[in-house]
């Protein structure tokens, strides 16, 4: 077998494992959003499965935003996803660099902390979180699920910032001192234009933790006014009946934002997770 068919075959076996693994992620999407379509005789239908909607219809979106307050549910999400990811991007930078370029005592200790933190399961400081956050008042306040989303990204987050200070050689650092400018102004305007795709890839980290979570939701939240966008669709979900169509229906809706955000800023995030993998 000669080399040129080696490599066609070989090229043929990568297309194929590519599209067998772009199947397993298009596939529910596809699936999701055809049952949105989709009327509620046709979902529960147990004899024939469908894969496009017989009959068209879009009274599941409607109601979606007629009975259930959808339209409240995303905007309780942004406002926590997009609080959380701009204040975890704002600490990790200036963990980060303290971190990076700094040494002092204790240092080790905390990194290792840090990387200790990621193997504990969030669920376990649920229930402390809730006690401390009740005596402070803070129950079904979306403030609950800032601080639970902040303390719980932040360590990973830090960590993650500290890698891409260390690729950026401080020689740059001191070439903007020599000209005079200040240790915050060289941050600023020197060091964070050069990492920005490590900037936006903490924030989208940030973004989509808070933005998916469910557990702290459902826990810290009692009023279905304050319900993020994953407990409203959980609410759905009922003991003898679920409401397939418009659950598919809030699905696409949580779908659209992080769609949206990656398709702007796809680059950034591959490239900024990529470089934030080189050093750790």
């Amino acid at each position: 077998m000669n080399y040129r068919i080696k490599r066609h075959l070989g090229n043929l076996g990568r297309t194929l494992i590519l599209t067998f693994f772009l199947l397993l992620v298009v596939m529910p999407i596809y699936w999701m959003a055809i049952t949105s379509f989709k009327t509620n005789t046709e979902i529960i239908n147990a004899q024939e499965v469908t894969y496009y909607p017989h009959e068209f219809t879009t009274d599941n979106y409607s109601q979606l935003f007629r009975l259930y307050d959808y339209k409240g549910m995303l905007f309780n999400s942004l406002i926590v996803s997009i609080s959380t990811g701009l204040s975890i991007t704002m600490l990790s930078i200036f963990g980060g660099y303290g971190l990076a370029r700094y040494a002092f005592r204790g240092k080790d200790s905390m990194l290792l902390f840090f990387l200790i933190t990621q193997m504990i399961p969030g669920i376990l400081v649920i229930i402390p979180l809730y006690v401390i956050f009740s005596k402070l008042g803070l129950i079904n306040t979306r403030l609950s699920l800032f601080f639970f989303y902040l303390i719980s990204n932040l360590p990973f987050c830090v960590i993650t910032m500290r890698s891409f200070f260390e690729r950026i050689p401080y020689s740059l650092e001191e070439a903007a001192y020599v000209d005079g400018c200040s240790k915050m102004g060289t941050l600023w305007k020197i060091i964070l234009p050069v990492m920005f795709p490590g900037i936006v890839a903490v924030f989208v980290f940030a973004f989509i933790g808070a933005w998916n979570e469910l557990i702290a939701g459902t826990i810290f939240i009692n009023t279905s006014d304050l319900w993020t966008v994953p407990v409203g669709l959980k609410s759905l979900i009922g003991k003898y009946d679920v409401k397939w169509g418009v659950l598919m229906a809030g699905g696409m809706g949580a779908l659209l934002p992080t769609a949206i955000m990656f398709a702007f800023m796809q680059k950034f995030v591959v490239e900024g997770l990529t470089a934030g993998a080189v050093k750790g």
